[in-house]
């Protein structure tokens, strides 16, 4: 059983950067894929990025490409979402997820069934 926390979630203007975390415990951190969802109001949950156990692969949604970056530090069991150029359109709730993979297994990456969930943080990108 993993435990997820998420943190860092505000109010920011257009433009601005948001650093959230995802603390873990329960587990063995290095043998979890790691990703960021989100979902905004009157949507469905959606995929932002995720983060092979062992850091080397990374995946991103097409609308955070080249603004957000996913990392890890599996000594820590801490996840980080850096969210740079926000926009408004990235006001949602975001939650971290983690699934147990095999080392070379990186192609669900994307996939939403991910079994462990954080309870979200809100991001509000506002002017």
């Amino acid at each position: 059983q993993v435990l997820l926390i998420e943190s860092g979630g505000g109010l920011v203007q257009p433009g601005d950067s948001l650093r959230l975390s995802c603390a873990a415990s329960g587990g063995t951190f290095s043998r979890y894929a790691m990703a960021w969802f989100r979902q905004a109001p009157g949507r469905e949950r959606e995929f932002v990025v995720a983060i092979s156990r062992n850091g080397r692969v990374t995946e991103a949604a097409d609308s955070v490409k080249g603004r957000f970056d996913i990392s890890r530090d599996n000594d820590k069991k801490m996840a980080y979402l850096q969210m740079n150029g926000l926009k408004v359109e990235d006001t949602a709730v975001y939650y971290c997820a983690a699934r147990q993979t095999i080392l070379t297994d990186n192609s669900r990456l994307r996939s939403p069934d991910y079994p462990y969930w954080g309870q979200g943080t809100q991001v509000t990108v506002s002017s």
